[in-house]
């Protein structure tokens, strides 16, 4: 199953009452009286309602965010970590994990089991170590721009950890020599590192462009204007063209995401929404009243055909 989070739309932060609104507004779109003999909208409204059935509940959330349990509640099989060797010594964990009491114990079996007499009988057996995995969640801004995080393990041990600009989510950052230690001085196991991108407010990223939709009032939209806009980068002015529209794009040139490969920056793409205002317009209403327009539009011309 999908995961739950992601079903309803939400961060893993979110507050019970986000969840519950998310549920609402969605179940309120994919409801089956709404939607007869849809089997899609059937199937979505059933994956909305197991999501918030299990992120309701305070101590599934806290189980599935644990990873004890899978998005339809299953038991998922304990994995072992870094952090599960924390107490008890990282070496220590490759005579576990081989059911010896000690290393020493294991050592000594793998001297008699690869002795072939002479010299070789004296050498240490030594091993690579495990590799550990680890999710970080980042936010968009350190995704896109790049960041420096420090990761502080359980038992006290700190990873350095470089997103690259311009990072994706799910993308998979390999730390080489940083995983659990070698065995009779072997070398170091590799930590990988799951970055999961939580989404902006405003900002959405679709490949190496970046859409961002923008209000405008309605006499900057009728008249023109410069307005400052947000970007990844920073504020930046632009010009909105006299008669422009909701719904209109206008593109911000290399104000996108760089790419990794080609070092090339992406867009920005604006999308205008006029506004109407907050507060009462007197003389606008008076003026709307009485004004015959010489080109009368039909907005809702293709829907009503």
């Amino acid at each position: 199953m999908k995961d739950p989070y992601e079903t309803l739309g939400v961060t893993r932060t979110a507050s019970d009452k986000e969840i519950k609104e998310a549920f609402k507004k969605l179940a309120r779109k994919f409801h089956p009286d709404l939607h007869p003999d849809d089997k899609a909208a059937e199937g979505k409204f059933k994956d909305i309602s197991s999501a918030n059935d299990l992120l309701k509940d305070k101590e599934k959330r806290r189980r599935f965010d644990a990873g004890e349990i899978d998005a339809a509640g299953a038991e998922r099989p304990r994995e072992r970590f870094y952090r599960d060797f924390a107490d008890g010594g990282v070496n220590a964990s490759h005579a576990a994990n081989e059911g010896f009491a000690s290393n020493e114990d294991l050592e000594e079996f793998l001297r008699r089991a690869f002795a072939g007499g002479g010299q070789r009988r004296h050498e240490t057996f030594q091993a690579r170590g495990q590799d550990v995995s680890y999710v970080l969640p980042v936010e968009f801004m350190e995704a896109v721009n790049g960041a420096q995080r420090t990761i502080t393990l359980p038992d006290g041990k700190t990873l350095q950890v470089t997103i690259p600009e311009g990072a994706e989510d799910r993308q998979m950052l390999r730390l080489k020599g940083q995983g659990m230690a070698g065995f009779g001085g072997g070398m170091a196991g590799d930590a990988y590192v799951e970055l999961h991108v939580e989404p902006h407010p405003f900002f959405h990223r679709k490949d190496d462009n970046i859409h961002v939709e923008v209000p405008v009032t309605l006499k900057e939209a009728m008249l023109g204007a410069r307005i400052e806009v947000p970007t990844i980068s920073g504020p930046v002015t632009m010009t909105i063209p006299k008669g422009s529209n909701t719904g209109q794009t206008l593109r911000l040139r290399d104000k996108g995401v760089r790419n990794r490969k080609t070092g090339q920056r992406g867009h920005q793409l604006i999308t205008l929404k006029a506004v109407l205002p907050s507060a009462e317009e007197h003389e606008l209403v008076a003026f709307l009243e009485n004004w015959q327009p010489k080109h009368p539009d039909h907005p809702r011309k293709e829907m009503l055909a």
